[in-house]
């Protein structure tokens, strides 16, 4: 009796240890992974036109998010999430070809957010914007 008593404790510790170590290892994982929450987050953004040069791009947060505005080489502006649809890296802007390069897995999109090559599977989504005396305020 003793020694079922003694082999049922041992396997309730290595039981409680192995959850121990398993949480110890998933609870880090999971904030690593997780979107961050700020409370700074705005819910909207005003830029001064003059930020946004022909040819140029501006990036900035809106609602926890890196976002950016383009002027492309018309003079049209357009708004659009920096997010990556593949798997959340941030683009960057390329000004000598005007189009945003994922520096992740080499997706390419063009100024108007439209995938062009790589593993993306849809375009940068659009954010919505208005343009009164000489600012731009988006979101």
């Amino acid at each position: 009796m003793q020694e079922t008593d003694r082999r049922k404790f041992l396997g309730f510790a290595i039981g409680g240890v192995l959850v121990a170590a398993a949480g110890a290892i998933t609870y880090p994982l999971y904030k690593y992974l997780a979107p961050r929450k700020r409370e700074d987050a705005r819910q909207k953004v005003v830029v001064a036109e003059t930020d946004v040069p022909v040819g140029g791009a501006k990036f900035f947060e809106l609602e926890g998010r890196t976002a950016v505005l383009v002027r492309k080489s018309g003079g049209a502006l357009i708004a659009l999430s920096a997010v990556c649809t593949h798997l959340g890296c941030v683009v960057q802007w390329q000004q000598d070809k005007e189009q945003f390069l994922c520096p992740c897995h080499g997706g390419q999109f063009t100024a108007d957010g439209t995938v062009i090559a790589g593993p993306p599977p849809r375009p940068l989504e659009i954010i919505p914007f208005t343009v009164s005396n000489g600012s731009i305020t988006v979101g």
